[in-house]
């Protein structure tokens, strides 16, 4: 893991530090969030670069943050088609 030094202003620190903001964490999911932003990473990548379990907590992450959910017609093809398979088989 490669380590990075940044310097911010004491302000914008003791602004993070009085809401309970773990700076580290904060500039991690800030960095995280423009990658994904720039399409740098994709939603999977994401998840395990911020220790999630699962894809609702990346989307909950990512509204928090104002980053749109990239979301294109292969996606909704493979959510109608596993909906379409629950529907064929009802649990029990």
């Amino acid at each position: 893991m490669q380590q990075l030094i940044l310097e911010i202003p004491d302000e914008l620190s003791a602004f993070l530090a009085g809401f309970g903001h773990d700076l580290h964490r904060a500039a991690l999911e800030t960095i995280a969030a423009e990658a994904y932003r720039e399409k740098k990473v994709s939603a999977g990548q994401l998840r395990r670069l911020l220790g999630y379990k699962t894809r609702m907590q990346v989307h909950a992450f990512l509204k928090e943050h104002g980053v749109y959910l990239r979301y294109g017609l292969a996606d909704l093809e493979h959510d109608r088609q596993a909906g379409d398979a629950l529907s064929r088989h009802p649990a029990p």
